[in-house]
């Protein structure tokens, strides 16, 4: 077996990646919607203004959604996923719920896929509620983290909505997460 030159993501990602309010979970006006959103840079602190981000999330009760259509919204149904491109200034959002905790003393989050240009591979990280202190804490992957960059992890509150900054590179890396590769079992 030979190996295969990898390819980097995008940046075309409008050619086959959007669709109708792939960025709204629930309804802008849901009486429970809450506005998640923020800017994706670069290792310069340069905006990337042809990102795409993807969430994958519990309900408010913290129940894991197994229904299917996802890629149809039909106004009502919360299918726990959504993806938004970022716009020239780098700034994405999405309407969604604030998840709730799957277990009790779990921290709630968002899991976070980014896809940018450049990447040889799509990145992955957490965006976590900043409320429960203990069940931060508790966190075994917050855990795991450097606590000088702990803070990447965790988004920030400001009036109606959440505040979740992707830095790709640099000081302020956010951290991503790595996952074995099916491929490389094979080795």
């Amino acid at each position: 077996m030979s190996a295969v030159p990898g390819q980097t993501v995008g940046p075309f990602f409008h050619l086959g990646l959007e669709y109708d309010r792939m960025n709204e979970l629930v309804p802008p006006g849901h009486p429970k919607a809450v506005r998640l959103h923020g800017h994706v840079y670069d290792g310069h602190g340069n905006p990337v203004p042809d990102a795409v981000l993807e969430i994958w999330q519990a309900d408010s009760q913290g129940h894991i959604p197994r229904q299917a259509g996802s890629l149809r919204r039909d106004g009502w149904t919360f299918t726990g996923w959504g993806r938004a491109a970022t716009d020239p200034d780098g700034h994405y959002q999405f309407a969604t719920l604030e998840p709730g905790a799957t277990e009790a003393g779990k921290a709630p989050f968002f899991a976070v896929t980014v896809f940018a240009r450049g990447l040889l591979d799509r990145l992955f990280t957490r965006a976590y509620l900043p409320d429960d202190e203990s069940a931060l804490a508790a966190d075994t992957l917050l855990g795991a983290v450097d606590p000088a960059r702990r803070s990447t992890l965790i988004v920030t509150r400001e009036p109606g909505g959440l505040v979740f900054d992707v830095h790709l590179q640099g000081d302020a890396e956010t951290v991503f997460l790595a996952y074995p590769r099916l491929r490389d079992a094979w080795a």
